[in-house]
């Protein structure tokens, strides 16, 4: 099984790099393999990321954007240069950590409105908890004589091709 379909059906996180850079991404499994000798949990570490970790080489930024998209991780590091440039390309990731100072762990700590985010890839559809989920909220539809006339034949033929004639004549006989 490919990363990207592991991804889409493990329920846990992945520890994920993705660089245009080939000589970053072996610096930094180089400082992992140093590193990770001091750690604690080193075992746990080392397991995660034999069995949940990559580093990714791609062409350019906006290959790994792509790719970042695609995973639609629960937390994202953008550690480049001006990541503003960058940002309105980003449609998926629970929280977004911008430039090269700002770690992970400041979001899980101490800058972060909360740190309940979508994970298990569903950054692609749903958003970081936020105060919305505690209130209450309405759609409100209002539609003109003319917007009633255009929106009504769409929805007759939606309707009709779900078979709910009553839903279609509503819409039809309103335009």
């Amino acid at each position: 099984m490919d990363l990207f379909s592991q991804a889409e059906h493990d329920e846990e996180a992945c520890a994920i790099l993705i660089s245009p850079e080939r000589g970053f991404l072996e610096k930094v499994q180089d400082s992992i393999n140093r590193l990770i000798v001091e750690m604690p949990r080193a075992d746990i570490i080392r397991t995660s990321l034999t069995h949940r970790g990559a580093l990714i080489k791609v062409k350019d930024l906006n290959e790994a954007i792509e790719v970042s998209n695609f995973i639609a991780p629960e937390h994202l590091e953008l550690s480049i240069e001006a990541p503003q440039a960058y940002l309105s390309k980003i449609r998926h990731a629970g929280a977004i950590f911008m430039g090269r100072y700002t770690a992970e762990a400041l979001g899980d700590y101490c800058a972060g409105p909360n740190h309940v985010l979508p994970t298990s890839r569903t950054a692609r559809f749903s958003s970081p908890l936020g105060v919305y989920d505690f209130q209450k909220r309405s759609s409100l539809i209002m539609c003109s004589k003319e917007g009633a006339h255009t929106l009504g034949q769409t929805a007759s033929v939606i309707a009709h091709g779900e078979g709910l004639t009553a839903h279609a004549r509503s819409a039809e006989y309103r335009g």
